[in-house]
């Protein structure tokens, strides 16, 4: 992907810049570096790199440079929770989202709240999610924006509605309108989107409902939670060699058995070991891609405003690099028995006729 500079950087703001994209490249970090907690050294980022966008390494390990900032507020969405400084992304996955919520809004769904996409230069979070880590994944809310613009103390608040039960796993259907089918069709309709999660039973609902055209539901995968939001995830971006792709998802609709196992006891059994510490918990500077620890020394813009995506222009300081072919989709350790390996949530669902179970993983 082309991207611009902004024109007002000068001579030496490009020279910084290209400092920059060697440090990317050559820096080798200190011993005691690698020690530190990931998740602690990029949740206290505030701002990206000033380098071009690239992402390293995989969904729920990894980080990214060249990240941009979507707006606070657009004329089609708002971004919630702002303290949590997750606005940020791949210039192609903001660019995306900006774009859905001006379709969305054509299709007659009042525009978007947007909830986490990734910190400034990814990595582990603090808190909350296993993946978001590579600029590429993004929240969006089921909620539709209100007419009237939220506050700041109200996007920290603001509850989202939940559209599941959490006894029976099934859509709540007074809350369920056919702008949420157009929503979640309209996302899962870009090329660029590999991936969405939504709770079991919105798929079960979308599975029981939609008519016609079914092959976008091959996109939307169930996955424990989001039950309020969706998550939708594109894949690896030009110009990022070392971004690990995802399984590619299966060609059928995904409303056969695998669906099924999710309304069996199976999937809902408690953690036989709920005290156990998180990825992101334990991760630290050596399990992340040897690229991550020059991320975080890499130089900044001058402001978060600097490093905010606003329509073509892509704020980044150095121009991307030519585009790259994304490596090839990996394979699990276990085959296509994703049940049977290590918990992702990003792997396709197996087909399998009695699925073995498997605890509840973390947050993603």
């Amino acid at each position: 992907m082309k991207t611009e500079t902004w024109p007002y950087f000068g001579k030496a703001s490009r020279l910084v810049a290209a400092l920059g994209l060697l440090v990317l490249t050559g820096l080798n970090a200190q011993p005691a570096f690698s020690e530190e907690r990931a998740k602690d050294l990029f949740g206290a980022e505030k701002l990206p790199t000033a380098t071009a966008p690239q992402s390293f390494g995989f969904y729920s390990k990894g980080c990214f440079a060249g990240g941009v900032a979507i707006p606070m507020d657009g004329p089609t969405w708002e971004v919630m929770r702002p303290s949590r400084n997750r606005r940020w992304g791949h210039p192609a996955m903001i660019a995306l989202i900006e774009k859905l919520s001006r379709d969305a809004v054509a299709d007659g769904w009042p525009g978007l709240l947007i909830g986490d996409i990734a910190q400034p230069r990814g990595g582990p979070m603090l808190t909350g999610h296993a993946s978001h880590q590579i600029g590429l994944d993004a929240d969006i809310w089921l909620t539709p924006m209100p007419s009237r613009p939220l506050s700041m103390a109200q996007r920290e608040t603001m509850s989202a509605t939940l559209m599941v039960d959490e006894k029976t796993h099934l859509v709540k259907d007074a809350l369920w309108k056919p702008q949420h089918t157009a929503l979640l069709k309209r996302a899962a309709s870009y090329p660029e989107v590999e991936r969405i999660l939504v709770n079991p039973g919105i798929k079960k609902k979308l599975c029981d409902t939609v008519k016609g055209d079914r092959g976008w539901l091959r996109k939307i995968r169930p996955f424990w939670g989001h039950d309020y939001h969706f998550h939708m995830r594109i894949g690896c971006q030009p110009g990022s060699p070392n971004c690990k792709a995802q399984e590619a998802t299966p060609d059928d609709d995904g409303c056969g058995k695998p669906l099924a196992w999710w309304f069996t006891q199976e999937p809902w059994r408690p953690n036989k070991n709920p005290d156990a510490p998180k990825a992101r918990d334990v991760m630290t500077m050596a399990n992340l891609p040897k690229e991550c620890r020059a991320v975080l020394e890499a130089p900044g813009p001058a402001s978060a405003e600097a490093a905010t995506y606003h329509g073509g222009a892509v704020p980044v300081a150095v121009a991307a690099p030519e585009p790259e072919t994304p490596s090839p989709p990996a394979t699990t350790a276990s085959g296509t028995d994703g049940l049977s390996g290590a918990v992702n949530a990003f792997t396709a669902t197996p087909e399998v006729g009695v699925p073995v179970p498997r605890p509840r993983p973390p947050g993603n």
